[in-house]
């Protein structure tokens, strides 16, 4: 069968040890990875990497594992999955900052010179109301524009060398809540969900037509064993808007598109597992989130009361990533070690767990510190 799964003898080492977190095998060697670093510049600056450090250096340096998931990306993470995207542009000169249209067609302040590695503000978005949404935005989603289509032979054929060592094919998109909020602004948002919800409704429609166009050329040729949504829907008392809302205005387009890729599948035998990926306290959506099928939650930062070993007690059958707090990495040996031995002899008898920082690693983080965390994590390698 095109894109069987290999017997475990023939995967390879990074795949063996990813099937084995997503069928939730209780005492497995933990799969070996990280959620990402703001730290490197400084830790660059200090001569403990090379100015160009890249993922293989990084790989041996902390003993994460080779790839055991291969990732299909042309429909957005944090933003909409524009094509063509917005020039990106200076729109005016603030003494120290800059007011730059970024490709996401947002007017961002940033520090002149330096657009990336801190928090921007976000000053303006590209969609107000229908007008707006049609004349910037609608047309960059068309599921049948040519060049949105240019590289997916190529991405296909890795994905399917991919598959063929048993890595798990994951089909990344952006959120419906993370999407309007790219479109509208985090504030503005929320008032348009009452003051013009046919704007929403009209946004979500085009983010499913696309997805599903492209989802079903691809499909042609690939497997799905994993749909990933880009969310960021809670903060920190949990979800930014209500159960009622998010039923309303997104699980109908959650819910055909995931109806629509199951039905394409060339394995109808194989489970299709479904991520959400939401920043803040997650707790109270996992139930909801639940009733589409979500069965893979991340990254449970713990600065917002996230506990993944509570979780992973409440919700035995849920696959988890993140949870390690950013801010006991930065404390030191002693505390570090008080929280890998409070997680992990728990979470991986458990299974279904890969331990990463609950967000990017960040500059606060010694490079002394990390080590010691990734020599604590290798023991359960």
């Amino acid at each position: 069968m095109l894109n069987a799964i290999p017997a475990q003898e023939f995967m390879s080492a990074g795949a063996r040890k990813m099937r084995d977190f997503y069928a939730l095998k209780a005492g497995a060697p933990v799969y070996q990875r990280e959620f990402g670093f703001y730290v490197l510049e400084r830790w660059q600056a200090e001569g403990h990497i090379s100015p160009n450090v890249g993922e293989d250096e990084l790989a041996a340096l902390f003993g994460f594992d080779p790839p055991g998931k291969f990732f299909l990306e042309n429909l957005g993470w944090c933003e909409a999955g524009f094509s063509p995207v917005f020039e990106e542009k200076i729109l005016e000169d603030q003494d120290d900052y800059e007011l730059v249209q970024d490709f996401a067609g947002r007017g961002v302040k940033c520090f002149k010179g330096r657009r990336n590695g801190f928090m921007p503000e976000y000053v303006d978005h590209p969609v107000k109301d229908m007008k707006s949404w049609e004349e910037n935005c609608l047309w960059r989603m068309d599921p049948s524009s040519p060049e949105r289509y240019a590289e997916i032979k190529s991405t296909l054929e890795k994905a399917a060398a991919a598959a063929g060592e048993g890595q798990v094919i994951c089909a990344n998109l952006v959120g419906g809540y993370m999407y309007l909020r790219s479109l509208m602004g985090p504030v503005e948002l929320l008032y348009l969900f009452y003051d013009n919800p046919g704007l929403i409704h009209s946004c979500m429609e085009t983010w499913l037509r696309l997805a599903d166009a492209v989802y079903a050329e691809m499909q042609k040729e690939i497997v799905f064993d994993e749909v990933f949504l880009a969310e960021d829907i809670c903060y920190n008392h949990g979800s930014l808007i209500s159960a009622e809302m998010i039923r309303e205005f997104l699980f109908p387009y959650y819910q055909q598109l995931l109806s629509n890729i199951k039905s394409r599948q060339l394995d109808k035998s194989r489970r299709l597992h479904i991520q959400v990926d939401t920043d803040g306290f997650s707790d109270a959506v996992i139930p909801l989130y639940q009733e589409l099928g979500v069965n893979y939650l991340s990254p449970f930062e713990a600065a917002s009361g996230c506990d993944v070993v509570r979780t992973g007690r409440e919700y035995p059958q849920l696959l988890i990533h993140g949870g390690f707090d950013k801010r006991i990495m930065a404390r030191g040996k002693e505390a570090i070690d008080r929280e890998v031995d409070r997680i992990m002899p728990v979470m991986a008898k458990r299974g279904g767990y890969i331990p990463t920082c609950d967000h990017g690693v960040p500059e606060e983080v010694s490079f002394e510190n990390y080590l010691h965390y990734r020599r604590r994590m290798l023991e359960f390698a």
